[in-house]
C-alpha cells in the first residue's frame, strides 16, 4: 500500500494547486490513495460543498478537517451526508459528521479519521479516548488505518503518535501549517510525523499576506488577512504500508507549483 497524505489546503492557491497536480501524482508516484486536510480551503478557512466536490473529483480518496470544520455551514449537510468526509473524532456525538471512514482500494480498505489536540486548542473531548473507541469500531474493516491529528503543540502529538504505535499505519500531524523534519517509524511500526506542513503560498504567514500580518502585530491596527498568492507548494506525506497495516517507510513530500 503507497498513499499520500496532504496537509492543510489553503484559500484558491492551495486548493487549485491540490486540483491540478492530483492526477498527474498519482500515476507518477504510484498511489493506491490521497488523504487530504481541507480545513482551509475556503478563502483561508472552512470548505465549500462545490470544493469538496472538486478535491473528490479530481483524485482525493478521503478528506480530513480541523478546528474550523464548521466555518462554513453550508458544509453541514455534506458532513452529514458523504462517507469520503470526516469530522475530529473528540467532537460530541452531536456534531456534524462522521468519526472515520473507510476508502476502498485495490489492495484493501484503509480508515480515516482525525482528532484535535487540547494544549493551545479549544476544548473538546479526550482525544486518546476518542480514539480508542474509533479503533474498535474500525475492528477488522480495514487493514490500514490513517490518523490525521491536527494540533498545535507537538508534545501533544508525539503522546498520540506513541499511543497509537502498532495499532495504526499512520499518525500524522496538521494545523501549524509548517513541515516538522522528523517523519519516522516509530517501534511498533507506526508511521509518524508532527506536522506535515500545507498546501498554499510559502511565501506568507501561514498562508496569509505578510504585510498586514505583521502591521497588526506591530501596530494592534486591526486588518483583514488576505491568503497568499506566491510559492504555492504540496506539503505532505508518503507512506508505504506492508499486506498487515504496518508503516515500512515514510518520506516528507514537498512539490513546488509552478
Amino acid at each position: 500500500m503507497k498513499l499520500l497524505f496532504l496537509g492543510d489546503i489553503v484559500g484558491k492557491p492551495g486548493l487549485s494547486a491540490v486540483l491540478s497536480a492530483i492526477p498527474e501524482l498519482r500515476k507518477e508516484l504510484e498511489l493506491d490513495a490521497v488523504v487530504v486536510n481541507a480545513e482551509n480551503a475556503a478563502d483561508g478557512s472552512g470548505l465549500m460543498p462545490r470544493q469538496f466536490k472538486q478535491l473528490i473529483g479530481c483524485g482525493i480518496d478521503a478528506v480530513t478537517m480541523g478546528d474550523h470544520i464548521y466555518r462554513r455551514k453550508e458544509i453541514t449537510e455534506v458532513l452529514n451526508s458523504s462517507d469520503r468526509i470526516v469530522k475530529p473524532a473528540n467532537f460530541p456525538e452531536a456534531a456534524p459528521g462522521r468519526s472515520w471512514t473507510t476508502v476502498s482500494t485495490e489492495k484493501g480498505k484503509i480508515a480515516v479519521t482525525s482528532v484535535l489536540g487540547r494544549v493551545y486548542m479549544n476544548p473538546v473531548d479526550c482525544p486518546f479516548n476518542a480514539l480508542d473507541r474509533v479503533i474498535e469500531e474500525i475492528g477488522e474493516s480495514a487493514k490500514y488505518i490513517l490518523v490525521d491529528i491536527h494540533a498545535e503543540a507537538t508534545g501533544d502529538k508525539q503522546l498520540l503518535g506513541r499511543h497509537l504505535d502498532g495499532r495504526v499505519t499512520a499518525a500524522l500531524g496538521t494545523h501549524t501549517h509548517v513541515p516538522t523534519d522528523d517523519a519516522t517509524i516509530l517501534p511498533k511500526g507506526t508511521a509518524f510525523q508532527c506536522d506535515v506542513g500545507m498546501c498554499g503560498p510559502h511565501d506568507s504567514i501561514l498562508g496569509r499576506s505578510v504585510a498586514p500580518v505583521l502591521a497588526v502585530k506591530t501596530t494592534f491596527q486591526p486588518q483583514h488577512f488576505h491568503v497568499a498568492t506566491d510559492d504555492v507548494r504540496l506539503c505532505g506525506a508518503i507512506i508505504e504500508a506492508s499486506e498487515d497495516g504496518t508503516a515500512t517507510s515514510i518520506k516528507r513530500f514537498e512539490r513546488k507549483i509552478t
